[in-house]
């Protein structure tokens, strides 16, 4: 039996807040914008102005779609914050942030960025994989950013850290309307279990 599409009405996109030194970062997150309001998904991001993050906002906004920041108060109060968005949400916390945006979404991207990018993408990872949701988690692999992650994430699964199954919770795609096709028809690999000694 095939498994039902599934309905993205908002993406939360995790990126940096640099805009990295090769113009074809730029390019991704503007074509990610685009490609987002064309298809009437709304952006849900962490509702800066600055790097990747004001280039994909602006993106979406640029060519009609809706955007949802949020952005905790101590980084609205650094001029941080994204002025010119319909919605944006000023919580206390970093923690609360990353929960409000988890919640809003219906599936959750990582373009290219650095530490803030890779904690955000892991902890929603590692939600999926104790089962705390079943939205599918994808990687936008510009110019093969990504591949020294996968390498190291591979090298933890030779290294008995990482169940092999576990890896088919990572979409991974360098084009983000075919990663949005597959985050669409995407199911859990397995149904997550808490660790036991038996699945050790």
């Amino acid at each position: 039996m095939t498994a039902p599409i599934r309905s993205l009405k908002r993406i939360c996109i995790f990126c940096g807040s640099s805009q990295g030194n090769k113009p074809a970062y730029v390019e991704a997150a503007k074509n990610a914008g685009g490609e987002l309001a064309r298809r009437g998904i709304g952006l849900v991001y962490g509702g800066g102005n600055v790097g990747l993050m004001g280039v994909v906002a602006d993106a979406v906004l640029a060519a009609g779609g809706h955007v949802t920041g949020v952005i905790p108060q101590a980084l609205m109060g650094r001029e941080l914050g994204h002025r010119g968005l319909p919605d944006l949400r000023i919580v206390k916390t970093m923690h609360e942030r990353k929960a409000l945006m988890a919640e809003l979404a219906d599936g959750f991207v990582a373009l290219p960025g650095g530490i803030g990018t890779f904690d955000e993408f892991f902890e929603i990872l590692t939600w999926a994989q104790l089962g705390l949701h079943d939205k599918p988690c994808a990687l936008l692999n510009v110019n093969g950013f990504f591949d020294p992650l996968l390498r190291l994430v591979d090298h933890a699964i030779d290294e008995g850290f990482i169940k092999p199954r576990q890896r088919d919770f990572t979409i991974v795609d360098s084009d983000f309307g075919t990663l949005l096709e597959r985050m669409a028809h995407y199911h859990v690999p397995y149904e997550p279990k808490w660790i036991t000694k038996e699945n050790i």
